[in-house]
């Protein structure tokens, strides 16, 4: 196949690319230009891009139509300086918003740290008061149940003069002795000529002791240690005593009205 007398003559290279640094210098130009860059002038010596980069800095100030340099000659002739400082506002601008967010983000950590702070404490007190308060009722509890064993103790110490209740426990006691309940007349007799049925009753010569005038009184604790105050313990000595001695109550008594003891 031939080839086409018509085909498109080739591209050239770079013309974009040069179109777009015309243009660029173009601008510059024009920029320096209104910044009075007449031939020989501050602004000629130091290009188009440094006078636009002086300009917008406010290095260099329009007067008269003309530019005029805001500082010395020498230093504006030093392209390397402007841009440089140019660049060097921009890093300040930049390390003081850095600064100013780290201050920010210390004190958030600090109000943080202050709020965590603050919550630990209430919640140490809390805790704090409810062990308090949690002492305070076990000891109530404790003192509570010290008065009752100390109120037990006192009523136990207590003597009980109660002739009807030790009558009505000698009673109930006379089967197991293997006696019938006519026995119980004959005991209430001799113990009532001897004490009156009362569990303090003391004879003031001898020193024999309680219901039954135990002598010494002291025979009594093989049945108890309460037998100074118990009608109870008194009575089941006598009654073991009448058992070894005499066989019963009715005998306990024949020999009593014989003897005024027994």
């Amino acid at each position: 196949m031939s080839k086409s007398p018509f085909r498109a003559a080739a591209r050239p290279q770079g013309r974009r690319s040069a179109t777009r640094s015309t243009h660029t210098q173009t601008s510059l130009s024009r920029i320096a230009a209104s910044a009075g860059a007449t031939p020989g002038s501050p602004v000629e010596r130091l290009g188009h891009r440094s006078a636009a980069v002086a300009l917008s800095l406010g290095l260099i100030a329009l007067a008269g139509g003309g530019a005029v340099a805001t500082t010395a000659g020498p230093d504006l002739e030093s392209t390397s300086m402007v841009e440089a400082a140019a660049e060097g506002t921009g890093t300040a601008h930049a390390a003081l918003t850095t600064d100013a967010q780290a201050r920010v983000k210390a004190e958030e950590v600090r109000s943080e740290a202050a709020a965590a702070a603050a919550a630990a404490e209430a919640a140490r007190q809390a805790a704090a008061a409810r062990a308090a308060e949690e002492a305070r009722k076990a000891e109530e509890l404790r003192a509570a149940e010290e008065a009752r064993k100390a109120e037990e103790a006192k009523a136990a110490a207590q003597p009980v003069d109660d002739p009807t209740a030790a009558k009505a426990y000698a009673a109930s006691r006379l089967a197991a002795y293997g006696w019938s309940q006519d026995q119980m007349s004959a005991l209430e007799i001799l113990w009532t000529k001897e004490s009156g049925w009362r569990t303090t009753a003391t004879n003031p010569t001898s020193g024999a002791y309680g219901i039954v005038q135990s002598l010494p009184a002291t025979k009594m604790s093989s049945v108890g240690a309460d037998w100074q105050t118990n009608f109870r313990t008194q009575i089941e000595w006598g009654l073991d005593y009448i058992k070894e001695r005499y066989g019963s109550p009715s005998n306990a008594l024949g020999f009593h009205y014989a003897n005024n003891w027994y």
